[in-house]
């Protein structure tokens, strides 16, 4: 399990001293239940946490619903909030695409991701509450238990 970020643990650079944690969501293009079946939310989580570490994306807490994906990540400040979501959705759809290529059947031109999004700074003192509800995601949709194998 990950160690916890406590109140005042920030990283220290060169020249600066902080965090960011951001808590992000997106959705698949049409809403589109590509991921009510097991593996396959299993391999899209597993698309997004290989994409988060090429490119030095910390995931604290992740959670993958039938048509979009709840988010919490620590990233360098120097990396804007959108950068982030860019590399998220393009890196995790490639990487789905190559190891589901049926999918492409749904998705002829390649576009995995809906355009919308949602962005959310995260500070220490609302961390548990925001990785909590990314953890309950199945309850709060009520679609716990619904994945088909």
């Amino acid at each position: 399990m990950e160690k916890q970020i406590e109140i005042n643990e920030y990283k220290h650079f060169d020249h600066s001293v902080g965090v960011m944690i951001l808590h992000l969501e997106w959705v698949t293009k049409y809403c589109y239940k590509m991921f009510g079946k097991i593996k396959y939310k299993n391999l899209m989580e597993a698309c997004i946490r290989r994409s988060a570490s090429r490119n030095e994306i910390k995931i604290l807490e992740i959670d993958v619903q039938p048509e979009h994906v709840h988010c919490v990540v620590e990233v360098s400040f120097s990396v804007s909030a959108s950068k982030v979501l860019q590399l998220l959705k393009g890196g995790s759809s490639k990487l789905f695409f190559e190891f589901h290529e049926k999918a492409r059947l749904r998705y002829p031109r390649g576009h995995l991701w809906g355009r919308g999004k949602f962005v959310s700074s995260v500070g220490f003192v609302q961390l548990d509450v925001v990785r909590n509800y990314v953890k309950n995601q199945s309850e709060h949709h009520s679609t716990y238990g619904n994945f088909t194998l």
